[in-house]
């Protein structure tokens, strides 16, 4: 046989492009149409109803940058279109290869009632099946021009990014609006050879099925009359049934497929059009839902719930009737899809704790699985938080963007720092946002890693982020791929239901131990600085005004612990970790809100903290420790003087004039506390330190080395920093200035002042305390770079084999040398308060109070000693999507701590982001609670979330070993429960003289629920 595969490939093809698509709709009748442009920021439905409208042209121009434009839709349904399926179908002149991220819309009945959004891939509106013919159509129809940000394939910076720097040109030209006759036998057909096309062009050119299907094609388009597509449509389906309907091989891969529409909780667009992508998405599912009876859709994130239950209650209703029929899964149990590095343990608890509340209260369903297809890395710590939380199993998809290696499984157990195990799967078919083409079915089959011990995968299929989420046309495939030879087999079901079968085939599959790392997006650790820095503020505030509410509520008579304020704080800051939020990946509009939202935040808590320390009664000026460690350090009062004082672990003490163990010397340009002694060279680096207690030189190199890196990263700006930008850079060694500015027996304090680039300048206090070994480096940026990224460098004279971040409720340790592919791609990771270093011995830490991204690398000099050198990554100059990004100023602060254990680091990481408050208070109310047992930390103390009165202690074992201990309060204590993250009881504590008995492995959370006597 001749080969003629190119003809017919090729026929096909133009006959289904030109030919069949193009007669899917029969017919078509124009609706009259009217324009109201909206003033400002969206308005209610009943505002815009009363609204007066003017005539508007197909073909004109509409819509400004984030601008909303109402459209009154009127038309009749001819009457000769009786029995036949009529559609209203708007394309606003979508463009661009988005599915989402330009113009949406959301199509209203004249009573309010929220129909079905239009979208670029989801253009239709039901009219009737069949038509009566003769009905009226009135329809307002809320437009949104969200512009396309990342047009032009990433090259160019736009001003777009922010309603501000927009402008009012208009982006869209609409480009149609009808009342339609859907052929629905054409429309078959056209998914029929879709389907049947696409899977011969993924079979090999030797397979038998592939030529089976071209000539089945090669003679089914010759039945096709192009006079008469419609009239001929069913006799080329007809041909076409015997290739459609081979059964799959026996053997054949198992695609779960479940309707998915990821929504990023903010990126391209602002929070606030975030509430409407999810009223369009969710209006389209319900409306889908109501079409296909086997179609089911997971959905996460309880707080895009929230926003549809608050401002769109008829959409809300028609969920609740979704999920009671079994076709809508809330899956993820947390509050956002929150970045999965930066946010801090506790806040990781409470994205579960509110998420999962979420669903239980409003839908009686508890959540069994981490559903994160798309956060940039996972931290060690997730295993254990999630089956905690009560989590059977973990999704994600976005290891497969690895820059480097490629992941060795799909299935798999992930075993975080404690041990906790859980299940976990990666869909092979590299996407969260399928549609089931036959390149994906094969890309899965082919990626899948488990061939031979298991034969299923998942896919989410649907078009996200504002794309309208799952469609017929998809749910058409799914249909026709349930059983097909050449093909995986496609069964639409519910993630439970996949995970429960994977792991009945699969249960001893491979176990990948600690962090699922990124090997791409790790900018995202520094990116926006001010937006993590309100982020680890706000964490911190958090813990300091439930600590304090705690004390109060125990022992202030009529004090009433704030619940409902509370748990509002906890929503706004755990909306902010969202992974397009939180890691610095949104637009300018996302970031300015964030910013203003954090200082909100801050501004409510510190009046709520101040608000309960108050009710403890005046009195005294005392120093308040929010830390779970005693301290005994320097603190200012109200007029800036230092004191130096000892405060016990979540308690307080007398601001009293103490005696420090030494006083502070300042000679020159060198401190010494007797503990350690800093010499600040004339350019302004630390040119020794001195650890006098081990009588040994901490650096091997010059120390507060501040390195001006070029930072262009291949592809995206704000998300990426590649391994290149190591190459080209310019060190900081022009001090203008080094100067003494205190010199007090309590504090000793340098100052250096440069200048540099194009007009920035940095401020840096060296201090040194009486009593404590910490070198604080407080230092304030006025930043005016662009595409650069700023790193201090401690080059320390230790060998060190691994480096030790603090994660989530623990550390991870990484190899400081690249002997494989895999550690080398670490060349920029991420942690949290503290970085330590150490060899036997010995230890230094590096910690900070909002600085999250660094490098570690080692040399070897030639004396035959080994430099380690810890880098933190300052702030960065990304232009996109934001074009200002990080633009002014910034302060904070980080410190070298010499001779330092993984305790003092853990110590010491808490004390800098909790400074101790001064304040006035009556007496001296025991802490509330008080842990022994070294390793024993305490990381959040507050009031039960059902308000009983019970109070609720999270702790978790820190050093990476086994601890014994007690934990005592500060009241009378009837009973103690161990439960888990909600606070729901698991087994009941051991109690010994009104105290918990305590004992952790490694890394082990505890909840502790403590009645009170």
């Amino acid at each position: 046989m001749h080969d003629e595969s190119r003809r017919i490939e090729e026929r096909v093809q133009r006959l289904h492009d030109q030919r069949i698509k193009a007669a899917v709709y029969a017919a078509t009748v124009p609706f009259e149409v009217e324009a109201w442009q909206a003033p400002g920021e969206p308005v209610p439905f009943e505002e815009a109803a009363a609204a007066s409208y003017e005539p508007f042209t197909m073909g004109t121009p509409w819509g400004p940058p984030w601008g909303t434009t109402w459209f009154r839709m009127r038309g009749q349904v001819p009457a000769e279109w009786a029995g036949r399926r009529v559609e209203a179908v708007i394309d606003l002149g979508f463009t661009g290869d988005w599915p989402g991220n330009q113009a949406e819309a959301l199509v209203h009945l004249t009573d309010g009632t929220p129909l079905k959004a239009v979208n670029p891939l989801n253009q239709y509106v039901a009219i009737a099946n069949p038509a009566q013919g003769g009905e009226s159509v009135d329809y307002l129809v809320e437009a949104a021009s969200n512009p396309d940000i990342l047009a032009d394939n990433f090259s160019k910076t736009t001003p777009l990014g922010d309603k501000l720097t927009a402008g009012d040109k208009p982006l869209y030209t609409f480009r149609a609006a009808d009342i339609a006759v859907l052929d629905e036998e054409v429309w078959h057909l056209d998914l029929d050879v879709q389907v049947l096309r696409e899977l011969m062009l993924e079979l090999g050119e030797h397979d038998p099925r592939r030529h089976e299907i071209a000539h089945a094609l090669d003679r089914a388009m010759d039945l096709l009359d192009l006079d008469d597509v419609s009239g001929s449509a069913a006799a080329v389906r007809e041909a076409l049934k015997p290739v459609l309907s081979r059964p799959a091989h026996a053997s054949a891969h198992t695609i779960s497929g479940v309707g998915h529409a990821h929504i990023d909780s903010a990126w391209l667009w602002p929070i606030r059009e975030t509430k409407r992508k999810t009223s369009r998405t969710f209006s389209n599912v319900t409306s889908l839902a109501d079409e296909y009876d086997d179609f089911i859709f997971a959905c996460s994130q309880a707080q895009q719930y929230e926003w549809v239950r608050d401002n769109y209650p008829k959409v809300w209703t028609r969920i609740q009737e979704s999920v009671k029929n079994g076709q809508w899964a809330p899956v993820g149990g947390m509050w956002v899809e929150s970045d999965g590095n930066l946010p801090g343990g506790e806040a990781v608890a409470r994205q579960f704790v509110h998420g999962k509340r979420f669903f239980m209260d409003h839908f009686g369903i508890e959540t069994k699985g981490v559903w994160l297809p798309d956060s940039f890395g996972y931290n060690a710590a997730y295993p254990q938080i999630a089956k905690l939380a009560g989590n059977e199993w973990f999704l994600t998809q976005k290891i497969s963007w690895n820059q480097t290696n490629k992941f060795p499984h799909h299935t798999f157990w992930w075993e975080g720092i404690d041990g906790t195990r859980i299940f976990t799967h990666f869909p092979p078919v590299d996407t969260y946002n399928a549609r089931f083409s036959g390149e994906e079915m094969s890309r899965a089959v082919r990626n899948y890693s488990e061939k031979g011990g298991a034969s299923r995968s998942l896919a989410p299929f649907g078009w996200g982020d504002g794309g309208g989420g799952p469609t017929r046309e998809i749910m058409e495939r799914a249909r026709r791929l349930a059983d097909l030879e050449g093909s995986a087999k496609v069964v639409v079901e519910h993630p439970d239901e996949f995970f429960a079968k994977a792991r009945e085939e699969y249960p001893d599959a491979p176990v990948w131990v600690g962090e699922l790392y990124l090997e791409l997006h790790r900018a995202t650790y520094t990116s926006q600085a001010r937006t993590k820095q309100g982020n680890r503020r706000s964490e911190h505030l958090l813990r300091e005004a439930e600590l304090w509410a705690t004390t109060a509520a125990l022992h202030a008579p009529g004090y009433s612990y704030p619940h409902e304020k509370l748990d509002r704080l906890w929503k706004t800051v755990l909306l902010h970790q969202f992974h397009d939020i939180l890691p610095g990946s949104s637009i300018a509009w996302v970031h300015r809100e964030a910013e203003a939202e954090y200082a909100r935040v801050a501004q409510e808590l510190h009046a709520l903290t101040a608000e309960a320390v108050a009710a403890l009664g005046a009195g005294d000026t005392r120093a308040f420790n929010t830390s779970p460690y005693d301290r005994a350090e320097v603190v200012r009062t109200a007029d800036g003087t230092p004191v130096f004082v000892q405060v016990p672990a979540n308690g307080s003490a007398p601001l009293a004039d103490t005696a420090p163990p030494q006083p502070v010397t300042v000679e020159g340009r060198v401190l010494d506390n007797g503990l350690v002694r800093v010499e600040v060279a004339e350019d302004g680096t630390l040119s020794s330190v001195r650890d006098l207690r081990a009588g040994r030189e901490v650096l091997a190199e010059p120390g507060n080395l501040l390195r001006l890196h070029t930072d262009l990263p291949n592809y995206w700006d704000a998300w990426d920093i590649d391994k290149h930008y190591k190459n080209r850079y310019t060190d900081l060694l022009d001090a203008s200035s080094v100067t003494v500015v205190e010199q007090d027996p309590l504090v000793g304090a340098i100052r250096v002042e440069r200048s540099f680039g194009k007009g920035s300048t940095i401020t840096q206090t060296i201090s040194v305390r009486a009593g404590s070994p910490r070198i604080d480096i407080e230092t304030d940026i006025d930043w005016h770079e662009t595409e650069k990224i700023l790193k201090a460098a401690f080059p320390v004279d230790i060998r060190a084999p691994h480096s030790s971040a603090e994660i989530q409720f623990g550390h991870i340790q990484r190899p400081t040398h690249t002997n494989t592919s895999w550690e080398s791609a670490r060349f920029e990771v991420s942690g949290h308060r503290w970085v330590h270093l150490a060899e036997p011995g010995y230890g230094v830490a590096v910690i900070n109070d909002s600085t999250y991204g660094h490098d570690v690398s080692r040399t070897v000099r030639e004396d035959g000693g080994t430099t380690t050198t810890v880098r933190l990554s300052l702030v960065r100059a990304p232009r996109i999507p934001d074009p200002e990004a990080d633009q002014g100023r910034h302060r904070f602060t980080y410190a070298l701590l010499p001779g330092a254990t993984i305790e003092d680091a853990v110590a010491e990481g808490y004390s800098l982001n909790l400074p101790l408050r001064v304040a006035d208070a009556a007496g001296a109310p025991e802490p509330v609670v008080s842990a022994e047992g070294e390793g024993v930390t305490v990381e959040a103390v507050k009031l039960a979330d059902d308000a009983s009165g019970d109070v609720v202690v999270r702790l978790y074992e820190s050093r990476g070993g086994r601890a014994t201990g007690t934990l005592r309060t500060g009241f009378p204590l009837a009973g103690a429960q161990i439960t888990d993250l909600l606070e729901r009881p698991l087994e009941d504590a051991e109690t010994t003289d009104g105290a918990v008995a305590l004992t952790l492995r490694p890394f082990q959370i505890l909840t502790l629920r403590l009645r009170r006597g």
